[in-house]
């Protein structure tokens, strides 16, 4: 049994080096070292900075709008719960991508050119039906994450900008981010993730202190929790914000040693704790109420080249944010049309593109900022990246030969097995019953709210009304002279 174990550990610590030993091998000139210094990632602190960068996006800009929902107390509260709780499952899918990749790699299959997926890992431990559930699931969280992102530049220039609507920005910035077919992988992002983290701390940073120095509105409100539906409706928002992990396994692809990655997203999560809590509590100690009626913390906060900065910042890391929801999206359809081993990096772009097609459309139908982050947390991040990782990992370790030649052994400080089966049920019965029950229900019906106020293919979702311009002849009359001098005589007052 010691030996086996020895082996065991022995084929983990290598598992995945065939990658790295490759790259090593190069002669290094100038166009290498500027290729690894920006383009060719795979650190620890690449895949840190991937997960951070991811996490935060957008989010950023809604969660004042959660706490107007929730109250400052549950706002916060559910923030250091769902953290917690998103790098619970984020470990779990770590540790069936190490399993599986494992088994695989011991039966010499070479992952050289393919990139694992979510779903080849459920099909790979626990068979096809697992894969298929997986793959609706991880496929169409990401295709509305993408959507999302798209909505979010749209929402975000016309503060900027509101010469166009945001239907118009919405077309215009649909066609920049199609151009990230053109980034291979995950391990591409090294210099895209690290920049995008510092635009959301920025942007953070800036929503913080801007708000703390604008003070509070004359007569703020701080009413809620007021209805059940607007309750949890932010919850599963910030149930959203944590649930960012659905490309988890791409990114530990990328890393050149994956059994690294461990608390990786624990230390993300930690961090994007210290920009989403001191923002989304000041914006709404300073507004109150009014983020009910306005999703988008920017539309609330003065104009100025501090906030345009912010804005164009946000902008800037929405495009990251888009590649990081549809790469995997990218490998998918690769894989369907057979193009996924090709090495000419235009071929693979050509065939990428019928995949932000749909992105684009369901942008311009649904362009309900705010509202559709809780839908799509409550209908399906619950399950992408809590329940089926925690169902998963219950059901490939339930028989005691695959505990004890588990690859990773769950921490002692969880209590180990016991520990880790305890946890899982736990998610899996509060995020079914709290965050798809509950809250399914009450994003769904905001939703509707949404549609039946605003429309579909609504030109400008909660933009301020347009004043009406006077007609010519009003002007005409202001600037003739008044008519009194001809009806009174001077003196006559």
């Amino acid at each position: 049994m010691a030996t086996t174990a020895t082996d065991k550990v022995v084929e983990t610590v290598i598992a995945g080096n065939y990658v790295e030993m490759e790259a090593d091998g190069n002669a290094p000139n100038v166009k290498t070292k500027l290729s690894k210094l920006f383009w060719h990632g795979g650190s620890v602190y690449d895949a840190w900075f991937s997960c951070a960068s991811n996490q935060v996006a957008q989010v950023l800009l809604t969660l004042p709008y959660s706490f107007s929902q929730l109250g400052m107390l549950s706002g916060v509260l559910f923030q250091l719960f769902y953290g917690l709780l998103g790098s619970w499952t984020a470990y779990l899918i770590s540790v069936l991508y190490i399993e599986y990749r494992t088994r695989k790699e011991r039966e010499k299959v070479d992952f050289r050119n393919h990139v694992i997926q979510w779903f080849e890992v459920l099909d790979g431990l626990l068979g096809k039906h697992w894969r298929n559930v997986g793959l609706a699931f991880n496929c169409t969280f990401l295709l509305f994450g993408s959507v999302i992102q798209l909505i979010a530049c749209a929402s975000n220039i016309y503060y900027i900008n509101d010469n166009l609507d945001k239907r118009t920005w919405t077309y215009i910035f649909g066609a920049c981010c199609a151009t990230t077919v053109f980034i291979p992988s995950f391990r591409n992002y090294r210099i895209w993730s690290f920049l995008g983290l510092l635009m959301t701390t920025y942007t953070a940073w800036y929503l913080t202190i801007a708000s703390i120095l604008h003070g509070q509105v004359e007569g703020v409100k701080h009413s809620g929790p007021t209805k059940l539906v607007l309750y949890f409706t932010g919850a599963t928002n910030i149930l959203y914000t944590f649930g960012g992990h659905a490309v988890t396994v791409e990114i530990m692809h990328a890393m050149w040693k994956p059994q690294k990655f461990k608390a990786i997203y624990l230390v993300a999560t930690v961090y994007v704790l210290t920009l989403t809590l001191p923002s989304a509590a000041a914006v709404y100690w300073a507004f109150g109420d009014m983020l009910l009626n306005h999703s988008n913390a920017f539309s609330l906060l003065p104009k100025s080249p501090l906030r345009d900065m912010a804005v164009i910042l946000m902008l800037i890391h929405q495009f990251i944010t888009f590649g990081f929801a549809c790469t995997p999206l990218y490998f998918v359809w690769e894989k369907a049309i057979g193009m996924h081993e090709c090495k000419s990096l235009c071929k693979r772009a050509a065939a990428r593109l019928p995949v932000v097609i749909p992105i684009w459309f369901l942008a311009i139908i649904f362009p309900f900022f705010g509202p559709i982050n809780s839908t799509v947390g409550s209908l399906l991040v619950s399950f992408t990246v809590y329940i089926i990782p925690a169902l998963a990992h219950m059901f490939t370790f339930r028989s005691p030969a695959s505990r004890e030649n588990a690859v990773e052994q769950p921490p002692k400080f969880t209590g180990r097995w016991v520990g880790a089966y305890v946890i899982n049920a736990f998610v899996v019965v509060w995020v079914l019953v709290v965050g798809f029950g509950f809250g399914g229900w009450a994003s769904v019906t905001n939703f509707v709210h949404q549609i039946d106020t605003f429309g579909l293919f609504t030109k400008c979702y909660q933009c301020p009304p347009q004043t009406p311009a006077l007609p010519p002849q009003s002007f005409n009359v202001t600037a003739a002279p008044p008519p009194q001098p001809h009806l009174h005589r001077p003196g006559s007052h």
